[in-house]
């Protein structure tokens, strides 16, 4: 399976799964269709399957004219977000999966950012491959999504289930919000050396306009504020260390950053 990582919007990443043995092609939140198309015309390659990780306009808004050009394909989406999603026709709670290019994903159900949200990871089938981790807008490198319909509970638990997975795991999330992230990530774990690193590195590609995902788990758990709630350092500048009140407040902080 390749991943294709196809830029749009502003700052938004639409991204192609491509089967090049069966010619045929899956995509993860297409904003737009056009770059889909014509990453597929570039291909030769036939869209099977759109799997939508939530209901965002930015997440979905090339959904109905890929319908339209591939109407036999088939449009993925959680449980919850029944009736939001145009052309939804599988309904995906936790711990189902879904299949392409001869690799099984899990669906991590992940309310938090929305109340639906649900990500896709294929795990490595043989030692050769690397865990891919479709995730939408709960988990950022460098940071996490807002919470427009959870709560600081549910994305905590959400977070954690992503933590929990191999640190290998590359991570490719919706946007381009790294450097960012990392700037406020400093203002708050500004002693540490990987997160240090990291910022310099980043500030670098995005000063040549390359792209900062993806990230992966391993990297993420070093540097991110978000998935380090649990850590003194960033319990102290979230002057708590109950790991919620922890997470709240480094996202009410990011917020107003």
């Amino acid at each position: 399976m390749q991943v294709y990582r196809l830029p749009v919007l502003s700052d938004n990443y639409i991204f192609l799964l491509h089967d090049p043995d069966s010619h045929t092609a899956a995509v993860v939140d297409p904003a737009r269709s056009q770059p889909v198309l014509d990453q597929l015309r570039s291909l030769g390659a036939e869209l099977t399957a759109i799997f939508n990780t939530h209901h965002h306009s930015d997440h979905i808004g090339g959904n109905q004219e890929l319908i339209d050009r591939f109407p036999q394909i088939k449009v993925y989406g959680g449980a919850e977000d029944r009736g939001r999603i145009p052309g939804q026709q599988v309904y995906l709670q936790a711990g189902d999966r879904v299949s392409f290019a001869n690799r099984t994903a899990e669906v991590f159900f992940l309310p938090g950012h929305t109340k639906a949200h649900i990500a896709y990871y294929f795990p490595p089938s043989n030692p050769s491959e690397i865990g891919e981790l479709f995730c939408g807008d709960t988990l950022f490198a460098g940071g996490c999504g807002r919470l427009k319909e959870g709560t600081p509970a549910q994305m905590l638990a959400s977070l954690a289930q992503l933590r929990n997975l191999p640190d290998s795991t590359r991570v490719w999330c919706a946007h381009e919000y790294t450097l960012n992230n990392l700037q406020f990530a400093l203002t708050v774990d500004g002693d540490n050396p990987d997160l240090q690193q990291r910022f310099a590195e980043v500030k670098e590609a995005r000063s040549r306009s390359q792209p900062t995902i993806p990230s992966s788990i391993g990297l993420e758990k070093s540097t991110n504020p978000f998935l380090r709630w649990d850590f003194p350092n960033i319990q102290s500048a979230a002057n708590t260390s109950d790991p919620v009140q922890t997470f709240a407040r480094l996202r009410g902080m990011k917020d107003r950053f």
